[in-house]
């Protein structure tokens, strides 16, 4: 069965081999942007798959060398928390965690494979609106260029994504760029996942 996934190029090993350049592109983003990441936390690195029988093999083989920390069901669907036995390091970012979402119905993702990287800049913001206005006056150079944005080829998109259980809010502001995505959010996946605890 993991020949499928191979076939695919989404075995954990072929990832891990393309993350230098997958990260080398989140850099780029993060300059069209303005905004230094540098500094912020990389919480998490997700990748998608469109094929659901290839999202149960990839979380199989990830589950060889991560451990699970959460399954919830976020806008209909499973989406695992892993938390890897040795942590993705690029430059002096530490990622812990990755997120595999399961396919959504009716959605393909023009390339399969690491999707976006979610880094955590801290704000008691509740809605994801209040949350861009926050990030707005975190990062003045941000600001004045949102309106650029678009025209560089990047999309904006606030949500506000929840799963079931869980009591605090984590506004997000995600930015896709060539197949690629950067998110920010005010608390870091695993706040979230204790907040399941809670509830």
């Amino acid at each position: 069965m993991p020949a499928l996934l191979t076939d695919a190029q989404l075995m954990p090993e072929q990832l891990k081999s393309n993350f230098v350049e997958f990260m080398e592109k989140i850099v780029q983003l993060a300059d069209l942007l303005k905004i230094d990441l540098q500094q912020l936390q990389a919480d998490h690195i997700a990748f998608r798959v469109n094929d659901e029988k290839l999202a149960q093999l990839a979380r199989d083989e990830w589950l060889k060398e991560t451990t699970l920390l959460s399954q919830a069901q976020i806008n209909g669907r499973p989406i695992y928390v892993l938390e890897f036995d040795t942590p993705l390091s690029y430059e002096n970012w530490s990622i812990d965690c990755l997120e595999l979402p399961f396919p959504a119905i009716n959605k393909k993702h023009p390339v399969e494979g690491w999707e976006h990287v979610e880094f955590v800049v801290p704000s008691r913001a509740n809605s994801a609106e209040d949350y861009l206005l926050d990030l707005m006056s975190q990062f003045p150079m941000f600001a004045s260029h949102f309106t650029e944005l678009e025209q560089l080829g990047v999309k904006t998109k606030l949500s506000s994504p929840k799963g079931e259980g869980e009591r605090l809010n984590n506004p997000t502001v995600a930015f896709k760029w060539d197949n690629i995505c950067i998110k920010l959010h005010p608390h870091p996946l695993k706040k979230i996942i204790e907040s399941e605890s809670l509830a």
